[in-house]
């Protein structure tokens, strides 16, 4: 089995080194097989995204062993990835990122192992159970009220402060990468991720002049514009996921950053927000980068804030109804 691929080692991959114009190397992919490394036992499908899926699957070593959960994710290429030489390397490049990433609120990883009969590489990592929020979003069309909101941004913004403060950017940040489990929120699926500059220099990175699996009205301006992920583009995209969440209504009206420009939208302030706490978002929200709000601490802390005290003549009229 060759673990490494001729073209990373040129500095030339279809989806990292390589200029638009190169002509990609593909290989003949085998189909994904029901075990893979001869221990994960592929279960059932969980979901599918832009780049991989994800299975659920049973460690038969952990089982062996008498574990009494050894169901466990897995994650792999789709297929339309996994063909280029360079898929396997891809994959790993989102491994090294999120395994960095002790946090509670962010997904654990456990492993990247490469299967040696398909040569398909996959990550193994915790099993989660619950709603993702696109899910609670369909359950709860009118918006959260502003405490069950505070519960789930201020883990969120817990997750994204570390992991921007260990250099690295999540990238699609969106409903569907964010679950609710019994253990608390988890932000997951740091696939279009990438690191800060000065980690990780050897990882080979996306190139989004040829890769644009991002969902669109998420995407701050600057990523749709020259493909640039910056921090301030993942607090765009937290900013509308918790828009979201309070209103029911994304706010652009479901429209791309660029649209949204061009069009002068300005997002109404959502009635149970307190003051500060709209200020701050209403700044992540700002379609420039440069007046973007950049602080992820002073967000949280506008956020703790306690609801806005509701008009005596609605706790009247509430009373009597």
């Amino acid at each position: 089995m060759n673990l490494k691929d001729p073209a990373v080692d040129d500095g030339l991959t279809h989806f990292a080194f390589a200029s638009p114009t190169t002509t990609p190397a593909t290989r003949q992919l085998a189909p994904l097989p029901d075990v893979l490394g001869s221990r994960y036992r592929l279960e059932s499908l969980l979901g599918v995204g832009g780049m991989g899926a994800v299975y659920r699957a049973r460690d038969l070593l952990r089982e062996q062993y008498g574990d009494p959960a050894p169901q466990v994710a897995i994650k792999v290429l789709n297929d339309d990835f996994a063909e280029y030489g360079d898929a396997n390397a891809l994959l790993y490049g989102e491994f090294a990122l999120t395994v960095r990433l002790r946090h509670p609120h962010i997904v654990r990883l456990h492993g990247f192992e490469i299967d040696p009969g398909s040569e398909r590489a996959f990550i193994t990592l915790e099993l989660l159970r619950g709603p993702t929020l696109d899910a609670l979003l369909c359950d709860r069309p009118e918006g959260l009220d502003w405490t069950e909101l505070q519960e789930i941004a201020l883990p969120l913004l817990d997750a994204l402060q570390f992991a921007h403060a260990n250099g690295v950017l999540h990238g699609d940040l969106k409903p569907s990468n964010v679950i609710l489990t019994e253990s608390g929120l988890r932000l997951f699926d740091f696939g279009l991720g990438q690191p800060c500059e000065d980690l990780l220099p050897g990882l080979p990175r996306l190139s989004r002049a040829r890769f644009n699996a991002w969902t669109v009205r998420y995407a701050a301006f600057e990523l749709l514009e020259d493909g640039r992920l910056t921090p301030a583009g993942d607090l765009y995209a937290c900013a509308c996921v918790l828009y979201e969440l309070a209103t029911g209504k994304h706010p652009y009206r479901r429209l791309s950053a660029k649209q949204a420009r061009s069009l002068q939208i300005e997002p109404e302030r959502p009635a149970a927000m307190p003051t500060d706490a709209w200020q701050v978002l209403r700044q992540a929200l700002e379609i420039d980068p440069a007046r973007r709000q950049q602080d992820l601490g002073e967000w949280r802390t506008a956020w703790q804030a306690p609801a806005p005290p509701q008009p005596w003549w609605q706790r009247l009229l509430s009373r009597s109804t």
